[in-house]
């Protein structure tokens, strides 16, 4: 797979909805994962990501303006000991849960599909990082309609064990933008990762729609401690 300009790609796709980006650095030391949403109508760009615990969970900005939260306030990133795991929705607590009584990652979604938000059905994109001894592993997960058939949901799952230096994978919602949204398609991008977490959080939020934009996530893990920096960046402000 031809690994793709990451900032290329953001500048050039004003909707991919909400993207996760998980990865390795270049110098091999550091896991990265990355999460970040998007929004077109007034109830999703009001939005606000703020730390809980060792993970973030989604606020209204201005709790006056929320109209319906069902879809729009979840935890996006919890951390269950040595898992961090990363959705677009409320399939963190699902995956947390059932890897807390011995399920797998795949397993644990199992029992979710995609959103009940016709005509798009967004599907549900989710993420899981593993550090134990030293090593480092990850996971991708998107459940989708069936090429926008809600009567079937597509469930697939992406593995990268001994993730290669200076490489990353990313997944997004929707292809690009349009009436109705398209489900993306085919397996997660192969993109770069950079060393410094500023400049990567520089990369990603810079690229992203102007106008659609809302917040992002940022972690960088110590590969052999498990120690963690996390940058986050909220439009609203």
């Amino acid at each position: 797979m031809k690994m793709l300009d990451l900032a290329e790609d953001l500048r050039n796709n004003s909707y991919p909805g909400r993207g996760i980006i998980i990865g390795r650095t270049p110098d091999g030391t550091k896991a990265v994962a990355a999460y970040f949403i998007m929004g077109r109508s007034a109830n999703s760009r009001n939005r606000v990501f703020v730390e809980e615990g060792q993970g973030i969970r989604t606020q209204a900005f201005d709790p006056s303006k929320m109209e319906d939260p069902s879809l729009i306030i979840y935890a996006p990133v919890r951390v269950l000991g040595n898992k961090t795991i990363v959705t677009n929705g409320d399939q963190t607590d699902t995956i947390y849960e059932g890897m807390d009584t011995q399920l797998t990652f795949e397993q644990s979604l199992r029992c979710r599909e995609f959103e009940p938000d016709g005509p798009n059905y967004t599907p549900r994109i989710s993420g899981i990082l593993h550090i134990e001894d030293g090593t480092y592993n990850y996971a991708m997960s998107i459940l989708k309609s069936n090429n926008g058939n809600p009567e079937g949901c597509n469930q697939y799952t992406f593995a990268y064990h001994a993730p290669v230096p200076g490489e990353g994978h990313f997944i997004h919602t929707y292809k690009c933008d349009g009436n109705p949204l398209p489900s993306f398609e085919g397996e997660p991008k192969l993109v770069g990762i950079l060393d410094s977490m500023e400049d990567f959080t520089a990369l990603l939020w810079d690229n992203l729609n102007e106008e659609n934009k809302v917040s992002l996530f940022v972690r960088y893990i110590d590969i052999k401690t498990g120690a963690y920096e996390t940058k986050i960046i909220n439009k609203n402000v």
